[in-house]
């Protein structure tokens, strides 16, 4: 049985290894595609202003890419101290924990941001199905599948209770409504759409779905207490 898993281990090691390159390679290459506007906002992020940094969409992408490497370091404590107090899958937790979060949160700001006509023109509603979605355009609808991509793709590795699809599906659906209520109270100058509901939880069970071997084994062996202490073995008879 050591020999197997000696054996097996390497492939399992080359797996992550070639994950990791692909993801690397993937931010790189989005970095590159889209350098040019991020640079425009650098100025203004560098210099802590807020209007024009935190108030555009190059700005926000710009210092969410700058807040990686912080975001690593969390995952690395959060990973250090969970192992030392005996945890199970230390690793993908804290990595499933600040992934909601840094995955997350800059897509909410970007979807709260308000409009030139904010607190001016009424709230707009709209509730037929499918009759803004052909006005999102290609961007749009991607910006709305990645909104709760991330809270669908790390939500159920970490917590075992989210650990289905019609579960994603209602979190992605539950979240997207109080977005929505909240562009509508707001007056954010935004149309409140049933459609941006639609698409957002799609995202999340999406994203799911790409992250189920992982999450269905979280969810089989849930890892959130130490190690049990072994049993001490009973004394001989004498």
């Amino acid at each position: 049985m050591n020999h197997d898993a000696s054996l097996s281990a390497p492939p399992r090691r080359t797996r992550r290894t070639v994950l990791l390159s692909l993801v690397i390679l993937g931010l790189a290459s989005a970095v590159f595609v889209v350098r040019g506007p991020l640079m425009m906002s650098a100025p203004r992020c560098m210099a802590g202003r807020w209007h024009g940094c935190f108030d555009t969409f190059n700005g926000v992408v710009l210092m969410t890419l700058v807040a990686l490497p912080l975001a690593a370091l969390v995952v690395c404590a959060l990973t250090r101290r969970r192992r030392a107090a005996g945890v199970t899958s230390a690793w993908q937790m804290s990595l499933a924990e600040v992934g909601m979060v840094h995955g997350t949160v800059p897509f909410l700001w970007l979807t709260m941001m308000p409009g030139a006509g904010a607190g001016i023109v009424p709230a707009r509603v709209s509730l037929v199905p499918l009759r803004d979605l052909v006005t999102m355009g290609p961007l749009g609808i991607v910006g709305n599948l990645l909104v709760f991509a991330s809270l669908g793709f790390f939500a159920p590795m970490r917590f075992a209770a989210l650990a289905s699809m019609p579960r994603i599906l209602a979190l992605g659906a539950g979240c997207s409504v109080l977005v929505e209520t909240a562009q509508y109270i707001l007056r954010l100058d935004r149309v409140s759409s049933v459609d941006d509901v639609l698409v957002n939880a799609a995202g999340a069970v999406l994203a799911a779905l790409a992250s189920r071997r992982w999450w269905r084994t979280a969810a089989e062996a849930p890892s959130d207490q130490p190690r049990p202490a072994p049993a001490p073995a009973p004394a001989p008879a004498g």
